[in-house]
């Protein structure tokens, strides 16, 4: 065990000092009808949680996470098992999400590793007997191995195209038999660099067949659940082809996947896009395509993917805002986040997933009291009256031409200045819900 003297992180209240307590996060209370654990489903990230140990771009690691194993080893993998199931435990986080290559070290030969997942997942499935722990999602990893250097589905390469698939359908296996609500596609490496290298429809269209082969398969072997592409611009390719929510829903909708695939967004990819977390989740939203979120936050003064732990609770109610316009997510909120380099404890980490499930509890709550307090909602639907009634409602009901509506505007002669959008009116509401109660 990590935490010997540690029972379980319970809910103390926001006048708490205990740094091993939660402040917001009541997984019983009632929030709009539903638990607060039922508006918040929480999952574990295999990867950044047992894997990640603060290396950097110019140092070591700083937290060792081989826990007395030999690194690289299935004992190794074993033991990240039974630390996630106890930090799961520990803090009543129901689901984890998970990589292929996370679970166990990826063998030379692709036949060993696909023996060591059948290993590891009979190893998970005994840990997950006699609990309410489940799997949120799987995916693949096909961006670290230097095969995919040039991309998976993007590959110029028939052969690494195929060991993608490989991949994929191994996870997809692995996925099902864990009882998955969702399979995600992260892009890592589908993109480019140049223009004076790359066929980008050609591309384009492999990135379509490699998903479409897999949602085939997927159905084929009893998967219900949703297939993600979760958006991605820049990093690690200069030309991401997920770059945003509403690009990566022209590209469903171009090559006819919707109806199998939704958007798992993450906060710290919509920022890089230049966009709100809030933004993208609204895009996804009104496409009938938000499916899941990864909850972390990035730093505005970088420029790259920095996925820290939230802590920003404009961006939490923001968010949470949109989850509950949208009747909640058929997903849930995967923490892809990680502990800052000097944080090199696993106190620390438990702490870090304590102040993420804080700060989305306290979203939720005052989203909700958003919501009840009803401003917000009524500014909007008073801004677009005129579409109500007259000419307006003629516009939307499709009962004009462009003919009939110059000509009403030419018999107006002028018009009147439009309403206010009384922005900072909004955000003073939004101020005062969030620090006046």
């Amino acid at each position: 065990m990590i935490f010997k003297n540690l029972d379980k992180v319970k809910y103390e209240g926001p006048s708490s000092k205990n740094p091993l307590a939660f402040k917001f996060y009541d997984a019983d209370r009632v929030i709009l009808g539903k638990k607060m654990s039922e508006h918040l489903p929480f999952a574990l990230s295999w990867w950044h949680t047992l894997g990640a140990n603060g290396v950097d771009m110019f140092g070591r690691g700083t937290i060792d996470k081989n826990l007395g194993e030999e690194a690289n080893s299935m004992a190794l993998a074993k033991a990240k098992v039974d630390a996630g199931f106890e930090i799961m435990n520990k803090l009543g986080i129901k689901y984890f999400c998970f990589h292929d290559v996370d679970l166990v070290p990826e063998a030379d030969d692709i036949n060993v590793t696909n023996q060591r997942l059948d290993e590891i997942s009979d190893y998970i499935l005994s840990k997950m007997a006699n609990t309410d722990i489940k799997c949120l999602w799987g995916t693949a990893n096909m961006f670290s191995n230097p095969r995919f250097m040039n991309g998976a589905g993007s590959t110029n390469d028939a052969d690494v195209y195929c060991f993608a698939a490989a991949q994929v359908k191994k996870a997809l296996d692995i996925t099902v038999k864990l009882g998955g609500r969702g399979f995600v596609f992260w892009g890592g490496r589908e993109g480019y660099e140049t223009l004076l290298n790359t066929d980008v429809k050609f591309e384009l269209e492999n990135i379509a067949r490699l998903l479409t082969l897999a949602r085939d398969y997927g159905r084929k072997i009893g998967f219900k659940g949703d297939f993600y592409i979760e958006p991605k611009p820049k990093e690690p390719m200069k030309h991401q082809y997920d770059f945003d929510a509403a690009t990566a829903i022209g590209f469903l909708k171009e090559h006819h996947l919707e109806k199998d695939f939704k958007l798992n967004i993450e906060a710290n990819h919509a920022t890089l896009a230049g966009h709100t977390f809030a933004h993208d989740l609204r895009i996804a939203s009104i496409n009938n395509m938000l499916g899941s979120i990864d909850a972390n936050q990035g730093d505005y003064l970088l420029g790259w993917d920095t996925d820290e732990f939230p802590f920003d609770v404009y961006e939490a109610t923001y968010c949470m805002l949109e989850v509950l316009k949208n009747g909640g997510l058929t997903g849930g909120f995967n923490f892809d986040a990680k502990c800052r380099r000097p944080s090199n404890t696993w106190e620390d980490v438990l702490e870090a997933y304590i102040l993420g499930m804080d700060t989305f509890a306290l979203g939720l709550i005052k989203a909700s009291q958003i919501i009840e307090d009803g401003r917000l909602e009524k500014f909007i639907k008073d801004k677009y009256s005129s579409f109500n009634e007259g000419i307006g409602k003629k516009i939307v009901n499709n009962e004009v031409s462009l003919e009939d509506l110059a000509d009403y505007a030419c018999a107006k002669k002028t018009v009147a200045t439009p309403q206010s959008g009384k922005q900072e009116h909004l955000e003073s509401i939004v101020n005062q819900i969030l620090f006046g109660r």
